[in-house]
């Protein structure tokens, strides 16, 4: 582990290496779960207030299911997550005329429609973070999935791309530049006596 801070960073995050192949992948991610993408309370606010701009770009069965559920649900397991249709695809999850499943809020976001770009437990995957029972350590862990990450895997071992480098920008969104200059310096460090 690497403590930076309050937070500690599993090992596989600079060891191991991985870049998306949504041409293999097809955006797997935003379908295959056992609930929709986690939410943090403050982003429970910016689903509504980017809501009414991301609308226009989602399915028609996606509003239906966001007039039934909502806009976010709470789960017993995960807590405040994104609704799902039939426990599959995000509401917030559109398809390109590839069949890669994108989040309708990034494209909102990249076509400068709202200032958020997307839920920080998407940005961040395949990393996934857990905090302590006392709230004060928050455990940033690599979990890619078994076979729907298994072309990220062997692309960035290809390209030779760290996880962290992968997710500098996430990273970087989540924790702020210095924690991210200090893993990046913690990575070489560690690299360098190996």
């Amino acid at each position: 582990m690497i403590a930076i801070d309050n937070i500690l960073v599993s090992d596989e995050i600079v060891q191991e290496q991985f870049v998306c192949d949504l041409n293999k992948c097809k955006g797997g991610c935003c379908v295959d779960g056992d609930a929709g993408a986690p939410l943090n309370k403050d982003e429970l606010e910016k689903i509504n207030e980017v809501f009414d701009a991301v609308l226009p770009y989602l399915p028609e069965e996606s509003k239906k299911e966001l007039q039934r559920q909502g806009r976010y649900v709470y789960d017993k397991e995960f807590g405040w997550v994104t609704p799902t249709i039939e426990s599959k695809i995000c509401v917030y999850g559109i398809v390109d005329k590839n069949g890669i499943v994108k989040c309708g809020i990034e494209q909102a976001y990249n076509d400068g429609k709202v200032q958020w770009k997307k839920p920080i437990s998407c940005h961040l995957f395949p990393i996934r973070i857990q905090q302590s029972r006392d709230k004060q350590t928050e455990y940033v862990n690599y979990e890619p999935r078994e076979d729907l990450c298994s072309a990220a895997c062997t692309l960035g071992e290809k390209l030779k791309v760290p996880v962290y480098v992968f997710l500098k920008d996430a990273l970087t969104r989540k924790y702020g530049t210095e924690f991210y200059a200090t893993l990046e310096v913690t990575a070489e460090h560690l690299k360098s006596k190996s």
